[in-house]
C-alpha cells in the first residue's frame, strides 16, 4: 500500500474507493481520515466520488440489462440483482424523491448510491428526479459517516 501511495494521492484513492459498489462513501471516508485527510475533505471527496457513477447508471443500465437479458446466464444474475434491489424499494415507491433520498442517506450496507440508482432505473424514475435525490442522500450519508468517523478517530486520539 505504501508503494501505491507514492504514485497516487490520498485524494484520488478516496474518490476512487467511494465509486466502488458496496464500499462507496461508507468505507472511503474513514480510509481518507486514516490516510491523513481532514474528515471534512474526506467527506467532500467521497460524496463527489460516490455520485460520479450515478448518471452513468441511470442512463446506461436499462439498455445494458435489456441486452444481457437475451442470454440465459446473464438473465438469472440480472433477475436476482433486480429482485434483491426491489425488495428494498418500498419507501422509494411510496415517497418518490424523498423516499429515494432517505434510502440512499441511511448509511447501511445495500442502501447506497449504486442500489438507489438501480432502484430508480427499475422504477423508471426520471433523471431530473433521481439524480438530485441520490446526491442529497449521499450528502446525508456522508455527513453521518463523517460525524461517526470523526468522533471515533477523536476518541482514539484522546487516549
Amino acid at each position: 500500500m505504501e508503494h501505491i501511495l507514492k504514485w497516487i494521492s490520498a485524494d484520488i484513492i478516496v474518490m476512487l474507493m467511494s465509486m466502488v459498489p458496496i464500499i462507496e462513501l461508507r468505507g472511503a471516508i474513514p480510509v481518507g481520515i486514516a490516510l491523513g485527510l481532514t474528515p471534512f475533505w474526506s467527506m467532500v471527496l467521497s460524496v463527489i466520488g460516490s455520485t460520479v457513477p450515478v448518471p452513468i447508471i441511470l442512463l446506461g443500465l436499462r439498455p445494458v440489462f435489456d441486452y444481457l437479458c437475451r442470454f440465459p446466464g446473464f438473465k438469472k444474475i440480472i433477475d436476482k440483482t433486480t429482485g434483491r434491489a426491489m425488495q428494498k424499494s418500498d419507501s422509494v415507491v411510496k415517497y418518490g424523491f424523498w423516499g429515494l433520498m432517505i434510502f440512499v442517506g441511511i448509511p447501511l450496507p445495500g442502501t447506497g448510491a449504486w442500489t438507489g440508482s438501480l432502484i430508480a432505473v427499475l422504477l423508471d424514475m426520471r433523471l431530473k428526479i433521481a439524480l438530485p435525490s441520490i446526491f442529497l442522500g449521499n450528502i446525508i450519508a456522508g455527513t453521518i459517516i463523517y460525524i461517526l468517523s470523526y468522533s471515533t478517530f477523536s476518541l482514539f486520539n484522546w487516549f
